[in-house]
């Protein structure tokens, strides 16, 4: 969400029944009357959860325990909801990159339907709470409302892997899954969600002490990527998933640096242009670095490699069209491997490492002085503490690579 994580969701009374019931006794009921299988080891609850509502163990929980069960029939998809007949026949109109607007039109349907299955589900957010026009009436035909929707389907939805086999097939299309979306998510996360032919089931995957919030993850996903898709960071060193770009322009501008020449300049920028060529880089794209990996370790190592290599090495290795299968171990880019890297190489990194620190406004210490004066850190904003927190993370991981190629 744009906002923050997981914002809590209202409080009162809901339809489907139970009108004297509270959001989380009416859901609760509801999933007994579905057939979601909760188990008792586990409760819904606002106490105890770094957001919102959450999820909490109640009893200790092993790794293997069935914390719930989703029926298929209880997932709200484009497939499952009461039109679905009329979004599969204009399929080819509701096309689109995301694949997110039959979603969100089976969503804002059920939503304003008087007798929705899913009515007691959606008191659980405040976000959907005050819609009660007929559906696409122009009061409601609002771009504040789909900026609701999306957010919350971005947010929310769930995308059921493809088998190994399926890997040509158009993504699965997105869906709600009630109570899996109710789980908030940390990198070292306790939980996740298998899919099988009748029901999604949330199995602990590390041991769960009593009273500890369950978590499952919403991917690999680096603090930048969470506070723009759901509105929160985790501290550093939590997301142990953080990474830090370096641009594929500024690798180009570090090696520039080291040209005295024009002959020199000419070559590298044909160099540049070759690996363009390959689909290496690009204008627009960057290097990802994680603190235990490099994401994107073969654009960066063939990167790093051309623009390094003597010029007659370069003219063969363009007129034999790149090297084939011949990698040498001691090219690995991982992490561990950087400081046995070519000395040429380590430089030309650690050059575009400086460049790289020298875009943001501030440095490490800067940071890490805010960080550790928590009176001074309590009187930013959220926005300024949260932005901070995405900075210190990418700094400290360029400061490794600083390290390495020391």
């Amino acid at each position: 969400m744009a906002t923050q994580a997981k914002r809590g969701r209202v409080a009162g009374p809901v339809g489907g029944g139970d009108s004297d019931l509270d959001p989380v006794a009416s859901f609760l009921s509801w999933c007994r009357r579905v057939g979601l299988e909760l188990s008792p080891k586990v409760a819904v609850s606002r106490q105890g959860t770094v957001a919102g509502y959450g999820m909490v163990a109640q009893e200790s929980v092993q790794p293997g325990e069935l914390l719930f069960a989703v029926p298929r029939a209880v997932l709200l998809s484009q497939h499952t909801c009461s039109i679905s007949g009329l979004l599969e026949r204009e399929r080819g109109a509701l096309q689109s990159q995301s694949g997110w607007v039959p979603l969100l039109l089976a969503l804002l349907h059920e939503l304003q339907a008087p007798a929705s299955p899913w009515t007691p589900y959606f008191a659980l957010w405040p976000e959907l709470g005050s819609l009660e026009h007929p559906m696409f009436c122009p009061r409601v035909r609002s771009l504040e409302l789909y900026h609701q929707l999306v957010a919350l389907v971005m947010a929310y939805s769930f995308q059921e892997p493809l088998e190994e086999e399926e890997d040509e097939k158009e993504p699965n299309s997105p869906l709600m899954v009630p109570a899996a979306d109710i789980l908030n998510h940390v990198a070292s996360h306790n939980a996740n969600l298998e899919y099988s032919p009748n029901y999604l089931r949330m199995v602990a995957t590390q041991p769960i002490p009593k009273g500890h919030e369950i978590f499952n993850t919403y991917g690999q996903m680096a603090n930048w990527q969470l506070i723009h898709m759901y509105g929160f960071v985790e501290p550093y060193p939590d997301n142990t998933d953080d990474t830090a770009d370096i641009q594929m322009v500024t690798v180009r501008e570090a090696a520039l640096q080291g040209t005295d020449v024009e002959a020199e300049r000419v070559l590298l920028y044909e160099r540049w242009d070759y690996l363009c060529k390959l689909e290496m880089v690009g204008e627009e794209g960057a290097f990802v670095i994680g603190r235990e990996e490099v994401l994107t370790e073969e654009e960066l190592t063939t990167t790093l490699k051309v623009l390094c290599m003597p010029p007659e090495e370069f003219r063969e290795f363009k007129d034999q069209d790149g090297w084939g299968d011949d990698k040498k171990e001691e090219d690995s880019l991982t992490i561990t491997n950087i400081p046995k890297l070519k000395k040429s190489w380590r430089q030309l990194l650690r050059d575009s490492v400086l460049l790289t620190l020298q875009t943001y406004a501030t440095d490490l210490k800067t940071e890490q002085d805010l960080l550790s004066n928590k009176e001074v850190y309590a009187k930013l904003s959220w926005r300024e503490q949260q932005a901070l927190q995405v900075r210190y993370g990418q700094k400290m991981i360029l400061h490794q690579l600083l390290e390495l190629t020391g």
